[in-house]
């Protein structure tokens, strides 16, 4: 079985994937400050809207572009030298301007999309401009090489793995009929497809209204010329996606709901032809020993069952026969979300590596509390 350790040091890039609240961003933020404590150069990229991690790891905030964290706030007396810690904020609508500004053809035409009113809403709202912002971010990072390793720390979602579709549905917006047919003026001055156009916009200007169909033409006739290298651009990304030093770690938690999440997105994972390289399970009640539950609910009964004896034997035994009960309710709890997670473990094979975290009696805000997650997250043998 493999080993976080093993993992971290052996890739370029690690997806952190699964559903909204499981502890992601955690997660990420552990494996990027082991690997900077490793020696390598590290940055991690979240999308919490909380800015935890910007408390864990002492910022002010996290900006859209990476922020280097002074090694005093993260190095340790065992770390390697020359390793660096950054991380930053994903910031859609930033990231996208600078796509846009990127492919223009100039000033001219950048100005043009970025003051469009189409291009502010679709930049800013529209579903999916999250996630393909993501992976526009990966693949910049990925491109710029300055870094060993890239923790992503994926949109929250219920709709498993939209952020690895993203790049895909920005190629059906480039090839939609819709599109081709709003840009073609612009390409051939060809008198039909100005009358294709100008049934359209009529037609929808009386649903919508015309200010937002005129918007909507201008962005599309603006974008003229830009959409091969958007298209270069997700192919590109998908290349990234999937190179060998790429891994994906499922997040979870033992709830009922977020494994069954956590099953689906192990299936799409594969549907793409990746695999998930490592499991973490958050939030889990810690086993304690070997001792099943029902053993240990038995023998408090037995010790109830005893001949009595004097008030304080008694009394004693009782005690003891709470506590026996009690330890049986935990080591049953946790049973049985190890068994939740029996089809998700399948699912990934016997060479993921698995970690369980437990319960922390305190909030994730320094480094510390990462560091108490690390400890199970590194160490721990998968059982």
């Amino acid at each position: 079985m493999t080993t976080f350790r093993e993992l971290i040091d052996s890739s370029r890039v690690i997806i952190c994937a699964g559903s909204g609240g499981v502890g992601k961003t955690t997660t990420a933020a552990v494996l990027a400050i082991d690997a900077a404590r490793a020696g390598r150069r590290a940055v991690v990229v979240t999308i919490d809207p909380a800015k935890r991690l910007a408390d864990a790891l002492g910022l002010p905030a996290l900006a859209p572009d990476p922020v280097v964290i002074d090694p005093a706030h993260w190095s340790r007396e065992d770390s390697v030298p020359g390793g660096r810690l950054s991380a930053m904020m994903l910031d859609p609508k930033a990231t996208f301007d600078a796509l846009v500004a990127r492919h223009a053809a100039d000033d001219a035409q950048a100005t043009r999309i970025l003051e469009n009113g189409f291009y502010r809403t679709i930049s800013s709202a529209l579903g999916g401009t999250q996630e393909y912002m993501a992976m526009e971010k990966l693949h910049e990072l990925h491109e710029d090489g300055d870094d060993d390793l890239i923790v992503i720390d994926t949109p929250p979602s219920r709709h498993a793995l939209d952020f690895l579709d993203a790049p895909e549905r920005l190629l059906r917006l480039l090839d939609n009929r819709v599109f081709r047919v709003l840009i073609a003026p612009a390409r051939t001055g060809l008198r039909v497809a100005g009358v294709a156009v100008q049934a359209l916009v009529r037609t929808a200007s009386r649903v919508v209204g015309t200010e937002v169909v005129d918007d909507i033409v201008a962005f599309f006739r603006a974008f003229e010329g830009m959409e091969e290298g958007f298209r270069e651009r997700a192919r590109r990304v998908r290349q990234v996606i999937g190179e060998p030093t790429t891994q994906f770690v499922l997040v979870t938690s033992p709830r009922r709901d977020a494994v069954l999440e956590a099953e689906h997105f192990a299936q799409a994972i594969g549907d793409h032809g990746y695999r998930v390289a490592g499991l973490v399970v958050n939030r889990v009640h810690p086993q304690f020993g070997t001792g099943r539950g029902d053993v240990l609910h038995a023998r408090g009964a037995a010790l109830r069952d005893l001949p009595r004896a004097d008030a304080a034997v008694t009394a004693a035994r009782h005690r003891l026969a709470d506590r026996l009960e009690t330890l049986g309710d935990f080591q049953e709890v946790a049973a049985r979300e190890r068994r939740h997670l029996e089809g998700v473990r399948l699912r990934l094979g016997t060479g993921a590596a698995v970690a369980f975290v437990p319960f922390l009696p305190h909030d994730v805000h320094d480094v510390g509390a990462l560091d108490a997650i690390a400890r199970r997250l590194l160490d721990d043998d998968g059982t």
